[in-house]
């Protein structure tokens, strides 16, 4: 049975915390619904009404075209162990980069991730838990560290390159408000 409530108890961040994987759901008004999965430790609790999570770079960039049209987002969290559980928090979100001014503090927050891309705050309206009783039970085995590797190997050009060739737009052809790129970058 679905249980609402206006903000995240103690026993919803404690939940959170224990999860190693979050998914993002978010859509503009018009185009596809993206639904993304996250891991890495790339997701804090900063109260009882917000979240953010740290998001690096990948082969799109769906969350920040649809923040730029319409600031809606759900992450969903699934007990794969344990006591069946889905923890939903709806709510707006807003996009940080690296350029502005907030980013320093709120990235302080987490373990320094190569091609650490945008911070997502997420304004909570709403928690709902629901049963998850078909939610498989799954082991954890480890975090996969293959794009941190990756990241790893590229120059920052080669890293703004990569971001102008597959981050600047959607799927949908959204723009994502990344920085335009550099005149290197367009040659």
């Amino acid at each position: 049975m679905a249980k609402q409530f206006p903000a995240i108890g103690p026993e919803h961040q404690a939940f959170i915390e224990k999860q190693p994987i979050f998914f993002v759901g978010t859509a503009a008004a018009d185009g596809r619904v993206n639904v993304s999965p996250k891991g890495m430790d790339s997701l804090r609790a900063l109260g009882p009404n917000r979240v953010m999570w740290l998001n690096v770079t990948g082969s799109g960039n769906e969350t920040a075209a649809h923040l730029l049209l319409l600031p809606r987002m759900t992450l969903m969290f699934c007990a794969f162990d344990g006591a069946p559980l889905i923890l939903r928090l709806y709510g707006t979100a807003r996009m940080v980069q690296p350029d502005q001014a907030e980013w320093a503090d709120l990235y302080a927050q987490f373990p320094a991730l190569p091609a650490a891309r945008q911070i997502y705050l997420l304004d909570v309206d709403l928690v709902q838990t629901s049963c998850g009783m078909a939610v498989p039970l799954m082991d954890f085995h480890e975090g996969r560290e293959n794009l941190n590797e990756v990241h790893r190997k590229l120059s920052d050009e080669q890293l703004g390159d990569y971001r102008q060739r597959k981050n600047a737009r959607s799927i949908d052809g959204f723009p994502t408000g990344l920085p335009e790129a550099t005149e290197a970058q367009l040659s």
